[in-house]
């Protein structure tokens, strides 16, 4: 496959969460940045996966335009000072370890809780919103459909999948654990996004007071109608805070839950966690006696069967990842024979009309169905062959040696000038 697929990385593997959520995008900014990359930078194809987690480009270009797409990005978030961001940035180059990356994040391997839940419908979200804007090409198509196939597999063949090991899951564990610190704890959910909503679906085993709080208000209650969770009004939220044990936030805006929303706790303890990126707990609420803050950066990978289990599969997952790769360097090598299947099955068409015209002149209608029929089915079986070597050159990585052979033997160069 030629260095085409390239991939620019910000990750928690290498950003803190303050960086991760200067540079998250929303919806709307990614629809924008793919339609400058194309517009401005002469990119066809990209896809963008912005989450808590990471904000990634996936493109195809036969340059590397990793300089121009952090500053289009920088530019978009209103960054002036851009080299202070780029060392946050991987970049990679190649087509094999770009796609074999991109198959790693879909499937959980690089996220943050190993086999994350959440990722591939992540990406399947960033691959709608690339369809949308027509940056999604043959490429990108094949790769895409290649990855949900390959993580059909992992579901159906190996045990990455098996219990519940995503943020919201690790999020559970630690709230259970800070639970032991009261003796009736109450937990306040704060916005029901869809890791809001599988961590009120993970507490509902647990012997809390849940309560759930949503802008609106619908959700809340009926999902707490569902789960057999309390619910409040969002309005007024601010108010309500000090009644609470636990407080989760997972709604993105940016410092919702200030300092002067919440008092000290001079008799006892209040934990907060932050789930959201940008971050909506002010971090100086950690300054207050008795509170304490965590970040989505500080929700450690909890021990558990699950785990152990998934940690256990991810060979079988790579080999997975591996035999996919392979489809999809199949796939790219037969689409760099095609153009000269395409000539050939036109020189063929265009003898198989010179001869029909030569000694059809006087046919009848049948013969000449018959005479069209016949040819037809001939040509097809003279293009098979070809087809098939060329294929198999593919793989053997023979193809260029066996495309000047087909060209000087179909005289197809000098066909292709005389048109």
């Amino acid at each position: 496959m030629e260095s085409t697929f390239k991939v620019i990385s910000l990750s928690f593997k290498n950003a803190p969460v303050e960086i991760r959520e200067i540079i998250a995008l929303d919806s709307n900014l990614i629809a924008e940045l793919l339609n400058e990359f194309r517009e401005v930078l002469g990119v066809e194809e990209s896809l963008i996966v912005s989450t808590c987690n990471r904000t990634e480009v996936y493109y195809s270009s036969d340059r590397d335009c990793s300089k121009e797409i952090i500053s289009l990005i920088a530019f978009k978030k209103g960054i002036t000072d851009v080299s202070r961001f780029i060392p946050y940035f991987d970049i990679l180059n190649g087509t094999i370890e770009s796609s074999t990356y991109l198959f790693r994040v879909a499937l959980g391997l690089e996220a943050q809780v190993i086999g994350d839940l959440q990722i591939i419908n992540q990406v399947k979200q960033a691959y709608q919103l690339a369809a949308d804007n027509n940056t999604a090409g043959p490429f990108m198509h094949r790769v895409l459909h290649t990855v949900f196939y390959a993580n059909k597999r992992v579901y159906q063949e190996t045990a990455f999948r098996e219990g519940a090991a995503s943020v919201s899951y690790a999020t559970a564990e630690l709230i259970r654990t800070l639970a032991e610190s009261f003796i009736d704890t109450k937990v306040l959910l704060v916005g029901l996004g869809e890791i809001g909503e599988d961590l009120a679906k993970h507490l509902v085993e647990d012997n809390f007071n849940t309560t759930l709080t949503n802008r609106t208000i619908n959700k809340s209650k009926s999902l707490a109608t569902e789960l057999g969770h309390s619910y409040i009004s969002f309005d007024g939220l601010q108010d309500e805070l000090g009644n609470y044990d636990v407080i989760i936030s997972s709604i993105p805006v940016k410092d919702f839950i200030k300092k002067e929303d919440l008092s000290d706790c001079e008799n006892g303890i209040k934990y907060l966690i932050d789930l959201s990126i940008p971050r909506s707990i002010e971090p100086s609420v950690q300054t207050l006696k008795g509170v304490s803050l965590f970040n989505i950066d500080e929700i450690q990978e909890k021990t558990s069967k699950a785990v152990e289990k998934r940690k256990a599969a991810i060979p079988d997952v790579e080999g997975i990842i591996q035999e996919a790769m392979q489809d999809v360097a199949d796939w790219s090598r037969e689409m760099e024979v095609s153009p000269t299947i395409q000539k050939i099955k036109k020189t063929l068409e265009e003898i198989r009309q010179e001869e029909l015209k030569k000694h059809l002149k006087n046919a009848s209608p049948e013969l000449e169905v018959f005479a069209d029929k016949f040819s037809k089915s001939i040509t097809q079986k003279i293009m098979k062959l070809p087809v098939l070597e060329l294929k198999a050159a593919c793989k053997r990585g023979e193809a260029d040696t066996l495309i000047e052979v087909l060209n000087d033997l179909f005289n197809l160069e000098k066909k292709a000038e005389h048109k």
